[in-house]
């Protein structure tokens, strides 16, 4: 199922299936590692929901709710 990064919940996994936006911070999300194929898992929210974290390519990544959203993810079904 695809959602963006931004409305997945805690412990779900799924792949980066595209990155939205253009100019400097599709580059910047690129940059870090958020590209088609990677590996994502939700971690946490911070209270007032902004940051966010996720696990890529072996790190923790904190994003913005506004870089989150750019990002599309095939999220795996929990067996």
């Amino acid at each position: 199922m695809l959602k963006k990064l931004d409305a997945i919940q805690k412990g779900e996994t799924g792949l980066v299936k595209n990155v939205e936006g253009d100019g400097k911070i599709r580059r910047r999300l690129f940059d870090m590692g958020v590209t088609p194929g990677a590996k994502v898992t939700f971690r946490k929210k911070a209270p007032m929901g902004d940051p966010i974290e996720i696990t890529i390519r072996g790190y923790e990544l904190s994003l913005r709710k506004a870089e989150a959203s750019l990002v599309i993810i095939d999220v795996e079904d929990a067996q």
